[in-house]
């Protein structure tokens, strides 16, 4: 279908900006390497760094990698088989019903661009990089590690100048969960803190290895026991101390206007975001624009794919009054009369008027959505669309929208959970209702974890967090809206068979 052929064209520019700064994206861990893939000698660093940050776009920033397997597999998104339409061979459905395998593409590629990333930064300390230089490359490849602990429970990694032709080894989610935490106390000395005047959020700064460090710290007792996670309290403790020393920078502040966060002009407004994946309008850039593209009918501004969809149980949880749940935006509403955050109901474009779909009907999103949709009335329209980031339609193929990682919201709420789980909930309900007075959104009467993970969803619906989140609070494997209740192997991602090797092995239950 068309969406195939525009997500490949999204990722080419990637693609070549890594070949052309000689790393290596695309680690094959069975060792079937070719000259193209291992570095050709250029020894300049400040080149290379540029590639070990472009790397993250393919995984992260496009929803065809770590978001799909975040977010389609959860209760936040749900990506209905149209007709004949978003078929895919059953790749979208096998995510939302947790029945994929071990050969399902997407899975594939996620691995291996999150593999190429940590092989990028590993690369890059051969070519001695400075001090600060070969801290940055170090927490992205502490950033990778950590999504590949998360969705696969086992890291494969290689040594600087080690010999390609042997498997890559491998670390236990326990050992790569502790040699993240080393990594980033080991470097934290050496990255520039964002109080700095020259500080940009898509430069790792040490501000932005802390709230990884709070990640880990967080999870890592679902790390090593998904099925029952455990919360040591001096881990919890650490996720607090962290979480202050944030705030003692006097850098962040909760924006006022939640959606700034995801703007085009984000790098300059947001007063939240830590690091992000930076795009330049117009040129250089992510594939971020599918996010604007996937969930829009082909009668809209932007005409799209007509894909995307989130659950009216998940919208449900939301408040009349919280600003979360969407608004309209200038830049976007008044030029494509698109809303940012939530669209249900009938459809307008800029001028007020009502918009059809392709037989004529009301182009009225509704809130009920299958996951196959059969009801020629129905299959334009089922499902609730959601855009997160603002359109922007100055520069829609390349928008300058930048990709957020970490934002303070994200410190602000670790830290409530961490004080929640140490038998001092009132305290992480003083900060979540803080939040929500901020957004627009009623106090809440107590913090309880069926609570604090509906709260989480609120705040970060899209942001490639909620399969991390529903798994640390013990409800991944529950029934929802569309999918019956899934069996524990699910916990963890298939490695795919053609990565399998002597040191990788195939994760329980595949």
């Amino acid at each position: 279908m068309k969406i195939l052929n525009k997500k490949k064209w999204l990722v080419l520019p990637v693609a070549f900006l890594i070949l052309g700064s000689c790393t290596k994206l695309d680690e094959n861990l069975n060792s079937e390497l070719t000259s193209s893939q291992i570095s050709s000698g250029a020894a300049d660093p400040t080149t290379l760094l540029k590639g070990v940050y472009t790397s993250l776009r393919n995984p992260f920033e496009a929803p065809w990698g770590v978001w799909s397997l975040q977010e389609v597999a959860s209760d936040e998104v749900i990506i209905p088989t149209r007709g004949g339409d978003w078929d895919d061979g059953g790749d979208w459905r096998a995510f939302h019903l947790h029945k994929w395998t071990s050969f399902h593409s997407r899975i594939y590629s996620t691995l291996k661009d999150l593999t190429g990333t940590t092989f990028a930064a590993t690369d890059l300390l051969r070519y001695n990089p400075t001090t600060q230089q070969a801290a940055e490359a170090r927490f992205v490849r502490a950033l990778a590690t950590f999504s590949i602990i998360d969705l696969f429970g086992q890291v494969p990694y290689r040594e600087p100048g080690e010999n390609l032709t042997l498997p890559a080894k491998v670390r236990t989610a326990k050992e790569a969960t502790e040699f993240i935490i080393s990594e980033l106390n080991a470097i934290m000395a050496a990255l520039p803190s964002a109080t700095a005047a020259s500080s940009k959020p898509y430069i790792a700064t040490k501000e932005a290895a802390k709230v990884l460090l709070m990640k880990c710290y967080l999870n890592k007792g679902a790390f090593t026991n998904r099925a029952a996670p455990t919360f040591d309290a001096a881990d919890m403790a650490k996720v607090i101390t962290l979480a202050d020393e944030i705030t003692a920078t006097g850098k962040y502040a909760l924006a006022a206007n939640y959606f700034d966060n995801f703007a085009p002009n984000n790098e300059i407004i947001s007063t939240e975001n830590i690091f992000t994946g930076h795009n330049i309008g117009g040129g250089e850039g992510s594939g971020l624009n599918a996010f604007f593209y996937a969930p829009s009918h082909y009668n809209m501004n932007p005409g799209g794919w007509n894909g995307f969809s989130t659950l009216s149980d998940f919208y449900n949880k939301f408040t009349a009054t919280d600003t979360r749940r969407g608004m309209s935006y200038p830049g976007m509403t008044n030029v494509g009369g698109v809303k940012i955050g939530f669209n249900v109901g009938q459809q307008y474009n800029q001028n007020g008027v009502a918009l059809k779909d392709r037989r004529g009907n009301a182009l009225a999103f509704t809130p009920e959505v299958n996951i196959i949709e059969k009801d020629v009335n129905h299959l334009e329209v089922a499902g609730i669309r959601v855009y997160k980031y603002a359109i922007d339609y100055a520069q829609i193929g390349n928008p300058n929208n930048d990709w957020v990682y970490f934002r303070y919201a994200d410190v602000l709420m670790m830290k409530a959970e961490a004080l929640m789980r140490t038998t001092n909930a009132p305290a992480g309900l003083v900060i979540v209702n803080n939040i929500r007075e901020i957004r627009g959104a009623g106090a809440l009467n107590s913090l309880t974890p069926d609570v604090m993970i509906d709260e989480l969803g609120r705040e970060f619906y899209w942001e490639s967090h909620r399969r991390t989140d529903l798994i640390r609070f013990g409800k991944w494997l529950n029934a929802w809206q569309e999918k019956a209740a899934s069996d524990a192997k699910y916990l963890l991602y298939p490695i795919p068979d053609n990565q399998l090797n002597e040191n990788l092995k195939q994760n329980p239950g595949y």
